[in-house]
């Protein structure tokens, strides 16, 4: 076994430094350094989850960048050196319909996640990114682009990826007409995209207190929720409304902002929503979701950032104060996504304690 040091769940707000072991370089492995790892809202509902008396631990960590340290002997596509980024998937079956059409997310026998999942050849439990070293299939570790900043970058894995594989599907270019709810980790990264992407984008927030980080990222307009006039105003107008909000809500009012045969993708809230069918018949409107992408997807997002300069915006942290970074996402005290510097793993715990 690969020997390395890591942060492992001791409770649902607590997580404490412990060494961890990787498996050896399979033929088609590479080791990989990791260098920042963004903390996600899907971390906080695993440690919430988790079973401080199960046999299994608990690793958080699925959107990651680092350097490659080693090798298996069948990798041909990267070399020691060789900057890389994780995401939340690590494997799939390879050969279902949806992983043939490049969707490993949708795996018919569910894809393997960066933690919390079972690895497909020893059934052993993944353990996430918030740690030194990762050992990784290299089919589903993507080369880094030169022009992307590495911590900025993590959070482009599984923030970025979400929003990008909705965007993508439903066509958004030049002269589409989206509105982005919720100015979050998620909806940050989708205002930019979607500028990028040409269309004319709005971001929805509760107040207009956002309106200049939402022109700063690119937006044209911020309507207000709770502005019946406005909403009233903006109802049948855009084409694609990605809903980011991680809240339960009514969707109501944001299916009236989708146009004729628009469609609202539903992203945050991911649990049992109630919709009338009123609300989807007049204007044949449609509602949709998504999560994660597939591999080319996901290549294709990384390049598209760096050729467009898209990338988090983040408050990088040492890791020894992931306790804190969970703390105060917990309480929306971010903005927009907290990355983990790994390099302090390197150091001994009494220096570990002095960062704390």
């Amino acid at each position: 076994m690969r020997m390395t040091t890591g942060w492992q769940a001791a409770g649902p707000t607590t997580l404490r430094r412990v060494p961890l072991a990787r498996r050896e370089l399979r033929p088609d492995d590479i080791a990989v350094r990791v260098d920042f790892c963004g903390v996600c809202h899907s971390d906080l509902h695993a440690l919430d989850a988790h079973d401080q008396n199960a046999a299994t631990p608990l690793v958080p960590g699925h959107e990651f960048t680092g350097v490659v340290t080693g090798t298996g002997p069948e990798v041909t596509a990267f070399s020691v050196g060789d900057r890389v980024a994780v995401g939340n998937i690590v494997d799939s079956c390879g050969e279902c319909a949806m992983c043939e059409a490049g969707q490993e997310n949708f795996c018919h026998s569910f894809p393997t996640l960066t933690y919390a999942g079972a690895d497909r050849q020893d059934g052993t439990t993944t353990l996430g990114g918030y740690s030194r070293e990762y050992v990784v299939r290299d089919a589903f570790a993507y080369p880094l682009p030169a022009g992307l900043d590495a911590a900025a970058a993590a959070p482009l894995l599984c923030a970025g990826i979400t929003v990008w594989e909705p965007l993508r599907s439903l066509g958004v270019g030049p002269g589409s007409r989206v509105a982005v709810a919720g100015l979050g980790g998620l909806g940050h990264l989708a205002v930019k995209m979607a500028v990028a992407l040409g269309a004319t984008t709005t971001v929805i927030s509760r107040t207009h207190d956002k309106r200049d980080d939402a022109r700063e990222l690119g937006a044209h307009d911020l309507i207000a929720s709770t502005d019946p006039e406005r909403m009233a105003q903006a109802r049948d107008t855009f084409d694609v409304v990605i809903d980011t909000i991680s809240a339960p809500h009514d969707l109501a009012p944001y299916l009236k902002l989708v146009a004729l045969d628009g469609t609202l993708s539903l992203l945050g809230h991911l649990g049992t929503v109630t919709v009338e069918a009123m609300d989807l018949l007049i204007g044949r409107k449609r509602l949709s979701s998504a999560g994660s992408g597939g591999r080319p997807a996901t290549a294709e997002m990384l390049r598209f950032c760096a050729d467009n300069g898209i990338a988090a915006d983040v408050e990088v942290l040492p890791s020894a104060q992931v306790d804190t970074a969970l703390d105060r996402l917990r309480r929306n005290d971010v903005r927009y996504r907290f990355v983990l510097d790994m390099s302090d793993l390197d150091r001994g715990e009494s220096e570990h304690a002095a960062d704390a």
